[in-house]
């Protein structure tokens, strides 16, 4: 699947510190352990509807972790899937009148618009469920074989399902005992009451075929993927075994995340899928969370057809810490939308006060567990600084912009952008 176009990033002088992470198994922040290449699997969209800010906010936390891995001098293999086969896709589509894939496509192509416009920086790999339909079945066909998973006696849609008890560590990532898991299981697109599970939260693998749903040829019958199963092949297929950093939104802890990994443990006999699971905050409107199901949105396309900045949208969703649930405003963009003109202000001065230590504090706290509201603090002190007091050394404006740039993906020189 085609990824959106990469993006200039400038090369900043100097380095910050290593990146620390919050690690959602460990319960702490602790240091990211990565080697000449970063390995970072991010899950994404499920295409049908447009980018709210709910998911604009878990893609620009992750863009902040790739820029600042690459501005620790690491490479940066990232990963990014769509799960384009899914019963959401396929109810909305069947409301609306639409084919399917004619539906997927076109969300896939307004999410890459919308991606591009907010300057997050593109996967390497772009995966598409469809895509990784015969890397699913390779895997099921293992899972099977190690008695990892099996066949529900269903002579009509005989389902195969994962024992979640096929590794040890199982709930290791999220921590959450029984009764947690099965209340989660139930309102997360698990099916509990499935008659001919071993247990109520055993994981969908492979749906065999019914009528007027796509399939795809299996040796173990027709059918197609479970959810959590294709991110487990995605990963383990470009990333390997053992990767660094497992991401996603808050909602996708269990159990999206912890059958992810189980899967591919169960496999290939690892400890631990990911050395890292990092998961953002949700984002709120009017006291709930912002999600389909309640109808209360704000997309990310429909504020860029309104002339909303997106680096204004960037810097609304960066004034509150990545893993804390925050709420979305009018005071919220409008807040956004004057410190950017501020910052922008600044930068087309000629000359201002030192860089070097805001560029210092702006790296210091973006590697502290990308600590945005200190790091917007800091370039607001330089930019107040500029403006009030002006300053000698005329490449700091220039050094600020690009520091911005490049670890907030927020272009200052250029202009106002739609």
């Amino acid at each position: 699947m085609q990824s959106w176009s990469d993006i200039a990033v400038p090369t900043v002088p100097g380095s910050g510190p290593p990146l620390r992470l919050f690690d959602t198994a460990d319960r702490r922040v602790r240091p990211v352990s990565a080697g000449a290449t970063a390995t970072v699997y991010v899950c994404g969209i499920t295409p049908y509807d447009a980018t709210h800010l709910g998911h604009a906010a878990t893609y620009l936390s992750f863009d902040l972790v790739n820029r600042i891995l690459r501005d620790g001098g690491h490479a940066v293999h990232y990963v990014q899937n769509v799960t384009d086969v899914d019963d959401p896709l396929f109810e909305r589509a069947a409301r609306d009148g639409v084919d399917w894939r004619e539906l997927g496509s076109r969300e896939i192509a307004l999410y890459r618009e919308d991606m591009a416009a907010l300057r997050v920086l593109p996967p390497r790999d772009y995966i598409g469920a469809i895509e990784s339909v015969g890397e699913v079945v390779e895997l099921v066909d293992k899972l099977l074989a190690s008695g990892a998973a099996y066949t529900v006696a269903d002579a009509e849609f005989p389902d195969i399902y994962f024992r979640h008890d096929a590794t040890a560590q199982f709930g290791y990532e999220s921590g959450y005992d029984r009764a947690t898991m099965e209340r989660l299981f139930a309102e997360r697109g698990g099916d509990p009451q499935r008659p001919g599970k071993r247990d109520p939260i055993d994981a969908l693998l492979w749906r065999a075929a019914r009528p007027g749903e796509p399939s795809w040829p299996a040796p173990f019958g027709a059918g197609r993927p479970g959810w959590h199963i294709e991110c487990a092949a995605i990963a383990l297929n470009r990333l390997g075994p053992e990767f660094d950093i497992q991401g996603g939104g808050s909602d996708l802890i269990y159990p999206h995340h912890e059958y992810s990994a189980a899967h591919a443990e169960a496999v290939v006999a690892h400890r631990r899928f990911a050395r890292h699971y990092v998961h953002a905050g949700l984002i709120g409107l009017d006291g709930e969370k912002m999600s389909k199901s309640r109808g209360n949105l704000v997309f990310v396309s429909r504020l860029r057809r309104a002339g909303v900045d997106p680096a204004a949208i960037r810097l609304g969703l960066f004034a509150g810490h990545y893993r804390h649930d925050r709420e979305w405003s009018d005071a919220t963009l409008e807040q956004a939308r004057a410190r950017l003109e501020r910052w922008r202000s600044a930068t087309r001065l000629a000359s201002g006060p030192d860089a070097e230590d805001t560029v210092a504090r702006l790296r210091q706290h973006l590697a502290d567990d990308l600590d945005t509201p200190k790091a917007l603090a800091a370039v607001d002190s330089w930019a107040r600084q500029a403006v009030e007091y002006g300053g000698p050394d005329a490449s700091a404006p220039g050094l600020i912009a690009d520091a911005v740039d490049a670890l907030l993906g927020i272009e200052l020189c250029a202009g106002a952008r739609s």
